[in-house]
């Protein structure tokens, strides 16, 4: 029983706070929406916070497919994190996530609050009770819209929307891969820990209730590998010429592959006796380690162990479209797209440490990356429902590509652009898929979310017919690039204006207007170098193959100078940029020309702007 209670109403309410429940509720604020985001932590950030410290992949796979990494909200948080976290430090990296929370206006914030029931009535939720551990407290929160961003998808159990657990049939969507019957195993949790190089020898002292291996136990798990040594532990089914290693594997920075929990009846139900379990498997692998045979860490010593699992998969709701592994296989361009993936299929053996006579994961390798349809976000049943996150509309198959984070960030970015709008335009999620999809692309275009196959075509934009020119710039980088509509490389098509110098003066890029205009907004996108990651992570190779603060080929210094009759009539001064969207206000200023120049980056030698807008 609640000591405390207390109401309040919102137009959106997100359940769960990982980075797609984040991306969502800032989302839905930015465009307008009153909103409120229920995290039963008390940190966001999810997988990628300081209780699991997972790093965020994505489409890009380690790097292996170029150009292919998430924009949008999750790159904002992830560049401010380099700015300010250089050595990657995932507490400084939960305050970072959280102060983009706490200071978006329009959104409100309950930490350490779990969401108890769901109030439905004639197929819409009305309200959901909650209980803030930390006050004692009961809110009762009601909105219109409702967002499940839980991983599990509770919110959309508890309202009785359909939900999937485990494997269709092959029969059912003809997947290639998916077996010939139904099951009802998922991909297991996973504890992660960090050891440490003490510069002396470490004892352990196995606990007694850990567990023991022998090399014959573990020979299908890599660990055998020094300090820094990249392996995939997984058998790799490849289809295709890309996709890359799967995943890392470091002694200093555990292991994915001590995993348990997939066979289990209800992985959710069970999920404190596999955290128990997985202790056992984490201090046996590590007792592995250090006491049989030599494995080279004589000098290496526990830092770390977390104590919430990170899971993989639970329960996937049901929407208006369930993506299947042939629209992944056919890189298919849906007409409602809204987000994308890249991440190889790739579905793990259910009973993780439990079958050690077996690989630990089956890796399906395909080319290219496929988009994601608006209709996975909505669900079929509960009109004012949507998701995001890895419990969206999709097959097993399609769903071991989707789950990864950084395809959940940028899909909770769309849930929460269009949960706006159905505010906005007093209609249900599906209706603004079918009445206002085109609005929803642009807007999610506008704030630097990729979608493949489509480009900026805002009329409002006035660059989009402007006269480019600039001080120079090389032949794989035209000034003219800067309104084709692309900000980002795809394929052999740079899509940015390049500088052949950067001069001591600067260099600049001018855009003349049709006709004299009233500015309010620049809007620039500059280079971030999309084919490698810039995330936390506990394993030394991934920090090491990244840059150690922000990429060399972000603009540092610029100024943007608006022009009537070639007289200033307003400048902004920006120094120390530090993202890679960068949003000017001049406040209706009147201009025919806007000249932008370019001082400094943080290395290359060359200025770089993918897309330049003016409102």
């Amino acid at each position: 029983m609640s000591i405390h209670k207390t109401e309040a109403s919102y137009d959106v309410i997100v359940v769960g706070g990982g980075l797609s429940g984040v991306c969502a509720a800032v989302a839905s604020a930015r465009a307008g929406a009153k909103t409120a985001i229920v995290q039963n932590r008390s940190m966001f950030g999810g997988n990628a916070s300081s209780e699991i410290r997972m790093h965020v992949v994505g489409a890009n796979c380690h790097s292996s497919k170029p150009n292919l990494r998430e924009t949008g909200i999750l790159e904002e948080i992830l560049l401010e994190n380099k700015r300010r976290n250089p050595y990657a430090a995932f507490p400084v990296f939960d305050t970072i996530i959280w102060e983009k929370v706490y200071m978006e206006e329009n959104l409100t914030s309950y930490l350490n609050t779990n969401m108890d029931e769901a109030i439905v009535e004639n197929g819409r939720i009305q309200k959901i009770i909650c209980h803030q551990n930390s006050t004692e407290t009961e809110i009762t929160l009601s909105g219109k819209i409702f967002i499940d961003a839980t991983g599990h998808g509770t919110l959309g159990v508890m309202a009785g929307a359909a939900s999937r657990t485990g494997s269709e049939s092959r029969a059912e969507f003809q997947e290639p891969t998916a077996p010939e019957e139904a099951n009802q195993y998922t991909n297991g949790n996973t504890i992660m820990f960090i050891a440490a190089d003490r510069g002396e020898p470490v004892r352990f002292i196995r606990p007694a209730w850990a567990n023991q291996y022998s090399e014959e136990d573990l020979k299908y798990r890599p660990h055998d590998t020094g300090t820094s040594v990249i392996a995939t532990g997984g058998e790799i089914v490849k289809d295709g010429q890309g996709g890359g290693l799967p995943e890392f594997s470091a002694v200093d920075s555990g292991y994915w592959w001590i995993e348990l929990g997939g066979d289990d009846e209800d992985i959710v139900k069970n999920g404190e006796k596999i955290r128990d379990e997985l202790l056992k498997c984490v201090y046996g692998v590590w007792d592995h380690l250090k006491n049989v045979g030599d494995h080279g860490i004589e000098n290496y010593d526990l830092e770390w162990v977390g104590m919430v699992p990170g899971y993989r998969e639970s329960r996937r709701l049901e929407g208006d479209y369930i993506l299947t592994e042939n629209d992944i296989r056919g890189n298919r361009i849906f007409e409602d797209a809204v987000a994308y993936g890249g991440w190889p299929m790739d579905n793990h053996v259910p009973g993780g440490l439990k079958d050690l006579g077996q690989y630990p994961s089956k890796v399906y390798n395909f080319d290219g990356c496929y988009t994601i349809p608006y209709r996975c976000y909505c669900s079929k049943d509960i009109s004012n429902l949507m998701m995001a996150g890895r419990d969206i509309s999709a097959s097993k198959m399609a769903f071991s590509s989707i789950r990864v984070m950084g395809s959940c960030a940028v899909g909770g970015q769309a849930a929460g652009t269009a949960a706006a709008m159905a505010v906005e335009y007093d209609c249900s999620p599906r209706q603004v898929g079918e009445l206002h999809i085109k609005e929803l692309q642009q807007k999610l275009l506008k704030e630097d979310c990729y979608i493949p196959g489509f480009a900026n075509e805002d009329e409002r934009d006035l660059a989009r017919t402007a006269a480019v020119s600039a001080s120079s710039q090389t032949e794989n980088g035209p000034a003219e690039n800067v309104i084709n509509g692309v900000s980002r490389t795809v394929g052999e098509a740079s899509n940015f204006w390049e500088s052949k110098t950067l001069k001591e003066g600067g260099e600049t890029l001018t855009l003349k207007l049709l006709k004299p205009e009233k500015v309010n907004q620049v809007r620039l996108t500059f280079d971030t170098d999309l084919s490698h990651e810039i995330m936390p992570s506990i394993s030394k190779v991934v920090r090491e193959r990244q840059v150690k603060t922000l990429p060399i080929e972000l603009v540092k210094d610029y100024d943007v100078t608006l022009l009537k009759d070639g007289n200033l009539t307003a400048q902004i001064q920006i120094r120390d940029n530090g993202q890679r969207l960068n949003r000017l206000d001049f406040s209706g200023a009147e201009a025919d020309e806007v000249r932008i120049t370019v001082f400094g980056t943080y290395g290359l030698e060359r200025a770089r702007i993918y897309e330049v807008r003016i409102y």
